[in-house]
């Protein structure tokens, strides 16, 4: 085994991605498949999940399917997953929602939607496999923070509380586990090409303001967040606790 191999390779690594049927988590689930890790793959949407499972090069992975805000669906989820695997040595946070409107007008039931999918169940995710991974000697936890964890965006106030308290969490669990040998790392997405941006890639105008900001002058495409999620879920970042990685062609250098 090379060097870069051996710093970089998920070979014998059994992972957890969450909203694994379609862009990001699907992006992830394949990049570390790719590195030789096995995968749980959970989602809503089995149909999707098994179009995912399909495109993993690694042999060994399941579906799960679950609602990552149930209580029993996440407890079943890690059950399955120490049966099957034994441990679990990594966590990609990655299921999230995002619901659009005016502040003024935003109704409770967007901002609770939000809320419990995008902060309060990464949290429990991140907290019931952190415990298994500190009982196991360790493990690696990314999760998914966002451009919007650091400006407010427009029209997206839970959102943007969401992925700012995200970013806050991951700090916060790297500062208790890193003694533990959990790395709790998060990657801060730009404006990627995914069902969360539609509405903002069919607008002409929003679209063209987003574009002027990123340097790099396209959409992101999930697969280049591949290297990222390699990266963080190897021995490469070691040495990496409490980091928010973005990933957005510049966007937040402007």
């Amino acid at each position: 085994m090379s060097f870069v191999e051996e710093l970089f390779g998920l070979k014998d690594k059994f992972a957890i991605v969450t909203g694994a049927s379609r862009g990001l988590g699907r992006a992830a689930a394949v990049a570390l498949s790719s590195a030789g890790a096995k995968v749980v793959l959970v989602g809503r949407d089995v149909e999707a999940l098994k179009e995912t499972l399909a495109l993993l090069p690694t042999p060994g992975s399941m579906i799960v399917e679950a609602d990552v805000t149930n209580d029993e669906g996440r407890a079943r989820t890690i059950a399955l997953a120490l049966k099957m695997f034994g441990r679990i040595d990594i966590l990609i946070n990655n299921a999230g929602i995002i619901r659009r409107s005016p502040a003024v007008s935003y109704s409770s039931e967007d901002w609770n939607a939000v809320i419990d999918t995008n902060l309060t169940a990464t949290f429990h995710w991140a907290q019931d496999v952190g415990n298994a991974m500190i009982r196991n000697g360790g493990g690696k936890i990314v999760n998914i923070a966002s451009v919007l964890s650091y400006g407010g965006g427009m029209n997206v106030v839970a959102y943007a509380a969401a992925k700012g308290g995200v970013a806050q969490l991951t700090k916060a669990l790297a500062n208790e586990w890193a003694k533990k040998n959990v790395n709790v790392n998060a990657i801060a997405p730009g404006y990627f090409v995914t069902n969360a941006t539609e509405a903002l890639r069919h607008d002409p105008d929003r679209s063209a303001q987003i574009l002027a900001r990123i340097p790099a002058g396209r959409w992101g495409s999930p697969e280049d967040l591949a290297g990222a999620f390699v990266f963080l879920c190897s021995d490469a970042s070691k040495y990496m606790h409490g980091h928010i990685l973005a990933v957005d062609g510049g966007y937040l250098s402007l």
